[in-house]
C-alpha cells in the first residue's frame, strides 16, 4: 500500500491497482453509483498520450489531481498501462519527459 502523501507504488500494474480500479473497477470498466467512473475499455480517448497525461496530472471533472502525489516516472507508467491494456493497444508509449511539458 502507498505510504503517506506520494505514492511508492513504480509500475503502471501497481498503480491501477491500488489508485485507480477503486473507481475505474479492476477490469477496466468503470462504475455508476454515487458517481459516475468512465470506462477504460478500449477508450479512444487514449488514443493520444498526451490527453491521459493531463488527465492523471490535473484531473478532470470528478476525478482529482494527482499530479503533486505522483512522478513523471509513474505517471508514464500508469497511463502506457492503460493504453496496452482493457482492449487498448496503443503501443506508442509516453515518456516522463511528455509528462514534465504537461506539468508546466
Amino acid at each position: 500500500m502507498s505510504a503517506g502523501f506520494g505514492f511508492s507504488e513504480t509500475s503502471g500494474e501497481e498503480l491501477f491497482a491500488n489508485v485507480c480500479q477503486g473507481c475505474h473497477m479492476s477490469d477496466g470498466r468503470g462504475a455508476a453509483g454515487a458517481g459516475a467512473y468512465p470506462s477504460l475499455v478500449a477508450d479512444r480517448n487514449l488514443q493520444a498520450g498526451g490527453y491521459p497525461v493531463a488527465v492523471v496530472v490535473n484531473g478532470q471533472r470528478g476525478m482529482p489531481a494527482f499530479g503533486a502525489m505522483i512522478s513523471d516516472d509513474q505517471v508514464a507508467a500508469v497511463v502506457n498501462y492503460l493504453r496496452t491494456h482493457f482492449d487498448n493497444s496503443y503501443q506508442d508509449a509516453v515518456s516522463a519527459e511528455d509528462v514534465k511539458l504537461v506539468r508546466r
